[in-house]
């Protein structure tokens, strides 16, 4: 039996691969500098051997292969063993390429916005439809395994698969979704982010520009119109190409669009005739575009507007994706993984259109690279503007230079200026006293991370 261990691959990814080479009989463990639960409880249930912490301890002679993260550069006691003694290893989009996807008809579906939902929502309308998927997602999709999951392993051709620009290893800073030979492309949307590895938006450009030369001739590449850098490649593409949006004129266009309780129907126009009527348990135009992409990925697979109607509207979500978690002294609390101003603006945007009339806060931690830095300061302020009430807490990456970092005075005093109302709230301790505070009957408090924000979402609960 071979042997493969995992060096900082996240909770999901590291149980996707795990249980995509379980299948093909490889044994797997993994190490991370920390494994918090729920992640560990979920990683102990996939039967993955979990070792907190790096060691060269546990780079053993019997290993055949070592998954590196991209989280783990130079340095790391794991990967010095792993160079030292010359034992074989391989980034985890290579691993997913070169184990799986060479016989497969790869789906990958890409774009700054909406790419774990949108895979999602088209894994789960292929499942529906009989097609027997397999599925590999950076998120946790309601429909898939008991309570949840990153992954569906299927028996049929097709390979959805979530489709990354971030980078790949500490030996190749190229972007993931360029290992996984796409047949179907979906470029959902492109804007500038990710600006620890992208030094700007041409550089962005030029990594989708290569994702869609991959495509073959026979392949198919979806574009997502309403983006006008997404739609700029149109004319690049060797393969056949539709697109899909709100706008008139896409291939895949959505009409008669009607936002009601617990969700939204919407007609869909494909080549200006109709498609068909579908309903989904979701808000937000966001959400819109992401299921047009997903209806198109069916259409393209030989689905019918009927079954995926069917799959579409028994589509459980993603968690942290507007997921309700929980409701107390008749507050309801939101966890959301919005980090760009973009994901930001359309998540408040969704929230203002589903439930006009109410109080919303919007509670954020700038933590990712990009929300972290000074680059979005503008951007995040207009966005803000969508919320009553927002509550900033301090920016995570304290070590960036001063010139670089996020400024939390100067965004409150553009949100103030802008008519909103803006607090720097620094610790989550002090968000969930003020929030326990001021909270009131009927208010929607939407928090934003893309990490763990220090679980104040139990905290806040408790606290309410």
């Amino acid at each position: 039996m071979r042997r493969v261990h995992l060096i900082g691959v996240c909770g999901t990814a590291m149980a996707t691969l795990a249980a995509l080479l379980k299948q093909r009989g490889w044994t797997v463990s993994g190490s991370d500098e920390h494994v918090y639960p729920p992640m560990s409880d979920f990683l102990a249930a996939e039967g993955i051997t979990t070792l907190e912490g790096y060691s060269a301890a546990h780079i053993t002679a019997d290993l055949d292969l070592v998954v590196v993260g991209n989280a783990i550069s130079r340095g790391n006691p794991e990967i010095e063993a792993v160079l030292d003694r010359r034992v074989r290893y391989a980034s985890l989009p290579e691993t997913l390429r070169d184990q799986f996807l060479w016989d497969a008809t790869s789906i990958v579906i890409a774009g700054t916005h909406g790419k774990t939902t949108t895979t999602s929502m088209a894994g789960w309308l292929l499942t529906a439809g009989g097609a027997d998927p397999t599925v590999l997602i950076g998120g946790i999709a309601r429909n898939f395994g008991a309570s949840g999951s990153s992954y569906r392993l299927g028996g049929g051709p097709a390979f959805v698969i979530e489709g990354d620009e971030y980078d790949s290893a500490f030996f190749d800073k190229t972007a993931k979704f360029l290992k996984y030979l796409p047949q179907v492309a979906v470029i959902n949307n492109i804007e500038f982010d990710h600006a620890d590895i992208y030094a700007d938006l041409d550089a962005v450009r030029l990594a989708f520009r290569r994702l869609v030369n991959l495509v073959p001739a026979g392949g198919l590449t979806l574009i997502g119109s309403d983006s006008p850098e997404a739609r700029a490649l149109v004319p690049l593409a060797r393969s056949a190409v539709q697109t899909f949006g709100l706008e008139p004129g896409a291939d895949w266009h959505a009409t008669g669009v009607r936002v009601e309780a617990g969700g939204t129907r919407f007609a869909v126009a494909h080549d200006g005739r109709a498609f068909g009527e579908f309903r989904m348990a979701m808000i937000g135009e966001h959400n819109l575009r992401n299921a047009l992409a997903a209806i198109a990925v069916g259409a393209h697979s030989g689905l019918t507007a009927g079954a995926m109607a069917e799959g579409l509207a028994s589509f459980a979500g993603v968690k942290r994706r507007l997921e309700v978690v929980g409701v107390k002294r008749g507050v309801t609390v939101y966890d959301d993984f919005a980090h760009h101003p973009t994901a930001v603006d359309e998540t408040l945007a969704a929230m203002r259109a589903a439930h006009p009339g109410r109080r919303l806060w919007a509670v954020f931690e700038p933590r990712s690279a990009s929300s972290c830095r000074r680059v979005f300061q503008e951007a995040f302020a207009r966005a803000f503007l969508k919320a009553d009430e927002v509550l900033l807490a301090s920016v995570y990456r304290g070590t960036l230079p001063d010139a670089e970092r996020l400024s939390e005075s100067a965004l409150v005093a553009a949100v103030n200026d802008g008519g909103g109302r803006a607090r720097h709230v620094p610790t989550v301790d002090e968000i969930v006293a003020l929030l326990s505070r001021e909270g009131a009957e009927g208010d929607l408090v939407v928090i934003m991370s893309n990490g763990g924000f220090g679980g104040i979402h139990r905290r806040l609960l408790e606290a309410l």
